[in-house]
């Protein structure tokens, strides 16, 4: 959401003291004061319900911090089911505000003063309730920075989390789509699957909220976790900066090495697409491709090691860089604006690149073993990580680029595909037409 929230102003109060809120949540920027939900009746009663400045998560009103957890949250590749349950009429203190996080209780708090018996608070009040912000007293919003899924309010009832979520057959926690609950006057269900209204009101009540700002429907869900770049990678003077739940990336200018994507894979056959966006300072010099090994200085570009592999553009010429090697290997130049697709085949050790739609070299990516334009890469059971991951990365530290990257979410940052291709099985959107056989890089297609 980063800049953009849903907000209702409730038109009549209803239960002030039980309460259950329960969401699917995926964050993107660490670090950051970040409201879930918050609500304002003014007089410093501010409520929120938040991940502090130290990724710890929170909730309290006005001056008062009622919780915070001891447990820190930087996971930003998977998702979280968070519930706050709320019961300030409950005669023992600490089963007036209770949390769980992925179907278990938080039991460790770094600061526990529970709310006094039978108080109000600002939540259900007829103030503006906001989802992926709050509304404090003075300054701007505390905005979420992340993604957002079947948010849940029960108005009047304190609930468990096996009420919103179960275990799937794998022994994944996944949402109900349709929970049993008893909604209560305020109570909604945002399912956030309707892209033209994001506020849409699920649960029959039609407590519709308000879009401020740009919010973008993502496919990536707590039931299929797609690939984006990982903020947490970064062990050197590293300076790149991340948007759009972690599908842009800018490098940054004291750092060369690739900037890597959370998910990476030993087997099968996977195809994403990358915008080469935008640059800044001196000439063209990006890196496109994968990755299988750590990076140890921020000096070792991607392409410094035997098991890394990019298309990069200099000066005009394509090059394959691999193994602190640039080779004329028949890529030819890519510049801002255009969209390098990927085809990364495990299962024959192949590589393919393509610009706009048509495959460099006249290759093809069905082609199996005979790998027809192929780049040649090493067996996963034979690199240091055993894992390849798609990575991006600009050749000097006098110029900065900007990567949009469609792992199968439709968008190149906040711009939907223009056209989507075909043969994507479900499995996500993207600009051109996905090679049979080859799947989006996320949890439902390595399952696959």
């Amino acid at each position: 959401m980063a800049s953009a929230y849903l907000n209702r102003t409730v038109s009549s109060a209803s239960n002030r003291r039980t309460f259950t809120f329960s969401a699917f949540i995926k964050r993107s920027k660490l670090g950051l004061f970040q409201s879930i939900i918050g609500a304002n009746s003014g007089n410093d009663t501010s409520f929120f319900f938040s991940f502090d400045n130290d990724d710890t998560l929170a909730f309290g009103q006005g001056a008062s911090t009622y919780i915070k957890t001891n447990r820190i949250f930087r996971d930003v590749n998977g998702w979280y089911h968070i519930v706050l349950a709320v019961d300030t009429t409950n005669a023992t203190a600490n089963n007036r505000t209770r949390l769980y996080i992925n179907g278990v209780e938080e039991t460790s708090f770094g600061t526990r003063n529970n709310p006094s018996v039978n108080t109000d608070l600002a939540w259900n009040s007829t103030v503006d309730n906001s989802v992926g912000a709050d509304k404090p007293n003075t300054g701007a919003r505390n905005y979420f920075d992340g993604y957002i899924s079947h948010a849940v309010h029960v108005d009047g009832t304190q609930l468990t989390p096996t009420s919103f979520g179960e275990f799937d057959s794998n022994g994944v926690w996944k949402p109900k789509t349709s929970p049993s609950v008893t909604y209560g006057t305020n109570g909604f269900f945002l399912k956030m699957d309707n892209s033209g209204n994001m506020g849409l009101d699920s649960s029959g009540n039609s407590n519709n909220f308000t879009t401020s700002g740009t919010i973008t429907q993502a496919k990536d869900t707590p039931s299929n976790v797609f690939a984006t770049w990982n903020a947490l990678y970064g062990f050197f003077t590293y300076t790149s900066t991340y948007a759009n739940g972690n599908t842009t990336v800018t490098t940054g200018s004291s750092q060369i090495e690739g900037n890597p994507a959370t998910l990476g894979a030993s087997s099968g056959k996977y195809y994403w697409e990358v915008k080469y966006s935008a640059k800044s300072g001196g000439t063209d010099q990006p890196f496109i491709g994968i990755s299988s090994t750590q990076a140890t200085s921020n000096s070792h570009e991607l392409g410094n090691f035997p098991d890394d592999y990019a298309w990069y553009t200099d000066n005009g010429t394509g090059y394959l860089s691999n193994n602190n090697t640039y080779s004329n290997v028949g890529l030819t130049a890519y510049t801002v604006g255009d969209v390098i697709s990927v085809a990364l085949d495990l299962d024959n050790n192949k590589l393919y690149f393509a610009k706009n739609g048509t495959w460099e070299k006249s290759a093809d990516p069905t082609s199996g073993s005979t790998g027809t334009g192929a780049i040649s890469i090493t067996a996963t059971s034979s690199t240091p990580l055993g894992f390849y991951f798609p990575s991006v990365a600009d050749g000097t530290t006098s110029y900065n680029a900007t990567f949009d990257a469609n792992f199968g979410n439709g968008y190149f940052g906040t711009t939907a595909v223009t056209s989507a291709g075909a043969n994507a099985s479900g499995n996500g959107i993207f600009e051109y037409d996905v090679p049979t056989g080859y799947t989006a890089l996320s949890t439902k297609g390595l399952d696959s």
